[in-house]
């Protein structure tokens, strides 16, 4: 059991994403033809078959619309894939962070509770994924500043999930 709640994209935000994505681009679905789209609206990689989307996602923007924060210059948005139709979200049942696998290189990235950046760091994924996430997520919360981090893939800058100060 991991030590913190990774979060999925909220099923209000997805419903709007379906329609209209964060950089103001219509949803383009289509059929899934390979494996392994990491789907944030869920958080696992998509099968063959599967009516997925890739749009613009700005995850800070809309935590601080929420919580009345103001990321400034930190909002940012990119691409992450959804399903193109409301799906049942995370299985309750699947244990471990998504799209884990050792050897892979992710940031920690950790916001204030204004939505500014204070601090971050480098997590190559090691073999004990749960542990070495945990150990990253510890160390982000340790600092009282820290009010949520995000986890975005190295090599292409996506957001992966979210996860708040328990």
């Amino acid at each position: 059991m991991t030590g913190y709640q990774p979060r999925p994209i909220d099923p209000a935000a997805l419903a709007e994403l379906r329609a209209i994505d964060d950089a103001g681009h219509p949803c383009a679905p289509y059929r899934e033809t390979g494996t392994g789209a990491p789907l944030r609206c869920c958080l696992r990689g998509s099968e063959p078959g599967e009516l997925i989307a890739l749009v613009s996602y700005a995850p800070l923007r809309r935590w601080a619309a929420a919580t009345g924060g103001s990321p400034g210059a930190y909002d940012e948005q990119g691409p992450v894939f959804i399903h193109a139709e409301a799906c049942a979200g995370p299985d309750p049942e699947r244990a471990g962070y998504p799209f884990s696998r050792p050897g892979a290189l992710r940031t920690v990235r950790r916001y204030d509770a204004h939505g500014r950046i204070v601090g971050g760091r480098l997590l190559e994924i090691p073999a004990e994924e749960e542990k070495g996430f945990d150990a990253a997520l510890d160390e982000a919360f340790a600092d009282p500043e820290v009010a949520l981090a995000h986890v975005r893939a190295v090599e292409f800058g996506c957001f992966h999930f979210e996860v708040r100060r328990p």
